[in-house]
């Protein structure tokens, strides 16, 4: 198609975001389509491939992770040639929304998603509640959820008292329960760090036969941020678009974390927490063999002393 706009080359960086969201909107009428859904909500559409990505996204996620201050979801447009379907909510909102039920509704109605070869939704947290949620419209979509919740109904996870101030959005209407949305779809993905109690239980909700949950420990709580610095994303939707993410080349990408530092820190303290003094030991030589790492170094120097020490 002549005339698309390279979306590479938008930089809204700096951008108030009502004029944020006037900039995204009119690139979206100009691609696709752009519809505002309320105050908090807005959807855009820019169409290139036969491969959509569905993205949820807020915007201070995208104001903090992306160095352009563009949506993710325009990433995948630019980098593998795919048609992006954004929705940004001005805060966390689960995209709790009727006017969301009803988008939904009518993008199925007019049979938007039968446009598309694969459909893959995609969401981080309370994305990721949405991404499976709503993921339901396009039944045969793939579904990648960093860490999400399954549901906010306190009858049924009252033990996450982590979002007290939401606890008034109705979680049990139309799009509610997330798990029970994946039974339509071709696959779900759930990526979490099982050493995050909170997030590990709401993931044990989402097991269903169409959906693998990729334990990630050490990674904490911000994964989609870790995976971002890792540049693991894109090719993990890919692979999920193409039906190739599974256990093997999951853990075939995750090798990246051996050089991510806020990883290797996180493993250290908890060897060094727990005795593991040996293993503790063999890490830092390990990191330091290969990486300029200074605060390693002075922890295998301090370990080596210790164990000389308890050994004399």
């Amino acid at each position: 198609m002549q005339g698309q706009l390279d979306l590479s080359s938008v930089d809204l960086t700096g951008v108030r975001r009502g004029q944020w969201i006037a900039a995204i909107s009119k690139i979206g009428e100009s691609e696709g389509f752009a519809e505002p859904l309320g105050k908090r909500h807005h959807a855009v559409f820019v169409e290139r491939g036969d491969t959509l990505l569905v993205s949820f996204e807020t915007l201070p996620g995208i104001e903090a992770l992306s160095d352009n201050a563009t949506p993710l979801g325009w990433n995948m447009a630019t980098a593998k040639g795919w048609s992006s379907l954004v929705l940004v909510s001005s805060r966390d909102t689960w995209f709790r929304d009727e006017l969301i039920y009803g988008f939904f509704d009518q993008l199925q109605d007019d049979g938007f998603f039968d446009d598309f070869e694969t459909v893959v939704f995609y969401g981080a947290g309370p994305c990721g509640y949405a991404a499976a949620a709503y993921s339901v419209a396009a039944p045969g979509a793939r579904v990648v959820m960093l860490q999400p919740q399954a549901t906010l109904d306190p009858r049924v996870t009252e033990w996450d008292g982590r979002f007290p101030e939401v606890r008034r959005l109705d979680f049990t209407s139309r799009y509610g329960y997330a798990p029970d949305m994946l039974d339509a779809a071709h696959r779900g993905w759930v990526l979490y760090d099982p050493r995050e109690r909170l997030d590990a239980m709401h993931s044990a909700l989402f097991v269903r036969r169409n959906v693998s949950r990729f334990r990630l420990p050490f990674m904490g709580d911000a994964l989609q941020g870790d995976l971002l610095d890792l540049d693991l994303i894109a090719p993990i939707l890919s692979a999920a678009a193409s039906d190739q993410l599974d256990g093997l080349s999951f853990a075939r990408m995750m090798r990246r974390r051996r050089d991510h530092a806020p990883y290797l820190r996180k493993l250290l303290a908890r060897l060094e927490t727990t005795g593991r003094l040996r293993l503790a030991q063999a890490l830092c030589e390990n990191v330091t063999a290969r990486l300029d790492a200074p605060r390693f170094r002075r922890r295998l120097e301090a370990i080596r002393t210790s164990r000389s020490r308890a050994s004399a």
